[in-house]
């Protein structure tokens, strides 16, 4: 992803059901309660973009890409280095930029992977960082909430827009300076990826985004950023 991308925790989809309780091993746990995550959960996801560019006009036509050529490109990776490519999902993003002291705006698509070891979903996101000059890509692996390795969430929920992500993140310093953004799926859910000691914070900012926090689904495992 690129530099603004890079330092970001958050991200989006959703769901619902049931409860989930953060795990013991986390610090400062809280009570909240959330969905547990599906079966479905895919082995991992990556997400990453061919973008290069700093966009700060929302209404840039930049944002109307759709990727497909490179959708169809990182599943060729995907294959070709011996995983499964699952589904990809297009996202709009907004991320606060510490440097222009501003938003900054993106599309990208999620890809889930199965039939992957975490080597080798390291080397397909350091593949795809190179090809497309990122500094780096973001990789996400479903792992149970008490594994040792288990480092990060990922929050999906239902019924936020581009728009209430932006306002949110301007209105809120805290989850701007500390979550750094979030992104969207075209049908309105969002997708936060946070390491597992923010999520209180995630779920504070996502509540301030109009969530439901019992419809909303709480993945748990383990996020690299691959340079």
């Amino acid at each position: 992803m690129d530099n603004a991308t890079t330092r970001r925790r958050l991200l989006a989809l959703a769901t619902t059901c049931a409860l989930a309780l953060l795990p013991a091993t986390a610090a400062n746990a809280t009570t909240a309660h959330a969905a547990p995550a599906h079966q479905t959960c895919p082995t991992a996801e990556i997400f990453a973009t061919n973008n290069t560019a700093t966009i700060t006009d929302p209404t840039d036509p930049r944002l109307q890409t759709h990727l497909r050529r490179f959708d169809h490109e990182v599943r060729a990776t995907i294959r070709a280095n011996g995983a499964r490519p699952g589904a990809s999902t297009l996202l709009d993003g907004v991320f606060w930029s510490s440097d222009l002291k501003q938003t900054t705006y993106e599309r990208s698509r999620e890809f889930d992977v199965t039939r992957v070891s975490p080597d080798g979903l390291h080397h397909i996101a350091d593949i795809i960082a190179k090809q497309y000059h990122q500094e780096s890509v973001l990789t996400f692996r479903c792992l149970p909430s008490t594994s040792p390795e288990t480092n990060a969430v990922e929050i999906q929920a239902p019924g936020v827009t581009v728009t209430h992500l932006h306002d949110a993140l301007v209105a809120d310093p805290e989850a701007r300076d500390t979550l750094e953004g979030g992104s969207v799926t075209l049908d309105g859910h969002l997708i936060l990826i946070a390491p597992l000691t923010n999520l209180p914070l995630a779920e504070k900012f996502a509540k301030s985004l109009g969530v439901d926090w019992n419809t909303a689904e709480v993945r748990y495992g383990a996020d690299e950023f691959v340079s």
